[in-house]
């Protein structure tokens, strides 16, 4: 099925490969979910699963090798058809279903529970995709109670910092002083959130807790 009309660029934005592949890349991401699943078989032996935004179906993939009875791999953008393919190309097909639905629109047969759900739902600054509200739907609607969720928790930390460098660069635009320019674009982007990486030595506190998120409790 297709995703609603309303919803569409956000679902396309998710059938870019590079995306996928930054993710895959990413190895304190692709060790934490591993580690959490495989490293912990004797929570998923014949269990049912829910894997809420599958994407490539990687984590469908570890938690049917982790032991799983039966996986869904619900999946709302294209990326369904390429999880397929990934599924049957790691012989996985008896145990991952891949659904190609929003799991708003998703329901088991014979109103069947999960004992698991998994999800990689993350984004910048924890929340930006916005996915989280899926997730909380699926654990809902399919989790059993006391039913697990990976990830379980997070914390959302704020610290003030100072970016010298930034800012530096307008002294001398070669050999022109942009440094008005350089005001103005802080006055700009001080309203507004930026993604960006910065250096550890630019935190000027350790962080101070914000949030700390209980996903089995939490409600949005």
């Amino acid at each position: 099925m297709n995703p609603p009309g309303v919803d569409e660029q956000y679902f396309l934005d998710y059938q870019d490969l590079e995306i996928h592949e930054l993710m895959l890349k990413d190895r304190p991401r692709q060790e934490a979910y591993f580690n959490a699943i495989l490293k912990n078989k004797d929570l998923f032996k014949d269990k049912v699963v829910m894997d809420v935004g599958a994407g490539t179906g990687i984590l469908s993939a570890f938690c049917a090798k982790a032991g799983a009875k039966t996986v869904y791999a619900v999946e709302a953008s294209n990326l369904a058809k390429l999880a397929l393919n990934i599924i049957q190309e790691n012989n996985l097909s008896e145990v991952v279903k891949v659904i190609y639905s929003r799991v708003e629109d998703f329901s088991l047969p014979d109103n069947e529970k999960v004992d698991i759900i998994v999800s990689e739902w993350m984004g910048f600054y924890l929340l930006h995709e916005g996915m989280l509200d899926s997730v909380i739907h699926a654990r809902n609607k399919f989790l059993k109670d006391g039913g697990l969720m990976f990830p379980t928790s997070a914390t959302l930390y704020v610290a003030p910092c100072s970016v010298p460098s930034r800012y530096d660069y307008w002294d001398s635009v070669d050999g022109i002083k942009m440094n008005t320019f350089g005001e103005m674009l802080r006055s700009i982007k001080s309203h507004k959130p930026e993604i960006t990486q910065i250096d550890a030595d630019c935190l000027l506190h350790e962080g101070t807790v914000v949030y700390l998120y209980d996903f089995p409790n939490v409600y949005v």
